[in-house]
Parts: structure tokens; sequence; C-alpha cells
């Protein structure tokens, strides 16, 4: 019988591993996945790469992750913002790494990476600093630039309903980068609000489909509700 769901958060990332690239799903607070990424802090892991829409808020989540000193490099497209200090601080030392990416394109670059795809051209950034070193060629009259697809190791992802085989749904705009990033990892963690029964999800309401979920984690009250 194939049951996807792990005791705890603290089991569910147990074999993250130093050097790893984790996608890191939220918009904000909204789609953080605060208690993976607080299990992830506890489990020791070094030396990450994290992929996500921005640099961490306040001092929890990945802002913690970042300040605990795990992370390697950051690649996401709004790395500065009033409560991103923990990040900000780091960076105007040299302790971390930055990939700037503008946000339709690392979307675009991780459903790349699910799709099987290699890479994939766009007019963003075309003529700017984030094109430098990228291969570039003019469509129909329009430059554009050759983004590469961005993988990961693992996901860390925040949804809101699964069952036992790991099909998911999602809250709203908590939904954000979380379908893509379980398409893109090797493997995609992930913690609910509620576990379900089999058959309980309607087909067409399961966004993320339990073949790209690796292990379901509940967690009842969630630091964000969202």
């Amino acid at each position: 019988m194939i049951d996807k769901f792990i005791a705890t958060p603290e089991a569910a990332v147990a074999d993250i591993h130093d050097g790893a690239t984790v996608l890191i799903s939220g918009f904000g607070g909204a789609g953080m996945p605060t208690e993976l990424i607080h299990a992830l802090i506890g489990q020791g892991a070094r030396e990450l790469t994290v992929v996500s829409n921005n640099a961490g808020n306040h001092e929890t989540g990945l802002a913690a992750l970042i300040k605990a000193g795990r992370v390697r490099k950051v690649i996401c497209s709004f790395p500065k913002a009033s409560h991103s200090w923990v990040f900000d601080d780091l960076y105007r030392q040299g302790g971390i790494e930055l990939e700037c990416v503008p946000q339709g394109t690392i979307a675009e670059r991780l459903r790349a990476a699910g799709a099987g795809l290699g890479g994939f051209f766009t007019p963003t950034a075309y003529g700017t600093e984030l094109a430098q070193g990228k291969e570039t060629r003019v469509i129909d009259g329009r430059g554009h630039v050759f983004e590469k697809p961005l993988h990961g190791d693992f996901a860390l992802v925040k949804a809101d309903q699964a069952d036992r085989w790991g099909n998911l749904t999602y809250h709203k705009s908590a939904r954000n980068f979380g379908p893509i990033m379980c398409m893109a990892a090797k493997t995609a963690i992930v913690q609910v609000r509620v576990k379900v029964a089999l058959g309980e999800l309607p087909p067409e309401a399961v966004v993320t489909p339990g073949i790209f979920v690796k292990r379901v984690t509940e967690v009842a009250n969630a630091a964000f509700s969202s």
C-alpha cells in the first residue's frame, strides 16, 4: 500500500545533504513551508543552494535558515525588501552568493526542468547585465536570451490537502511556485494542513499529482495559515 506520509517534518528532511540545491515555495509568507525549513535547520545540512521567489522574511523560515549560516547561495527574483534584513546584511558582508533571476524566468526555468526541456529563449533581460555570458538570438526582430532549466535535488513545498498517494491541493495564492517546484526536484517534500482519505479529493481539483511528490507530512497548526 502506497502511503507517502512521514510522521514528522524532521523525519521528512532527514536525508537532505550538504551542498544540495533546495527549491523552497512561497511568495512572502504565503506558501512558505516554515516547519520543513526549521526542521532542516535542526537537521544541520550546510552549503545549500536555495531557489525561492525572495530571500526570506523577518527571521523565520528561509531567513532563519540563512541566519543559521546554512545557505551558500540564493537564486531568487526579489532579494531586497524591507523585511529581508538577514539576507541583506549577510550579502553586504560577502557572506552569501546571489543569482538574481526575473520572476517569470525563474518560474519558466523550473517548469522547463520539470518538463524535461533543455532550456528556452526569452526576451526578458536581453541587453541587460543579467544576459551577460548567456547565448542570445534575434527571433522575429526581437532579441532573446537563452535560459537553462533549473533543477533541484529537493523541494520543500507547502500545500493544503493531500491523500496518501501524495495528490495535492493548495490554498488560493499559497499555490504559487509549489506545483512547478515539485516537478523540478528529484525529491519533493511537502507539508500539508490536513491528510484526507484516498478518493476524497475530486480528480479535477488535484493540482499536483502524487507522481511528483516523494514525501508528505501533516502540520495542522502551521506558522502561516496560508
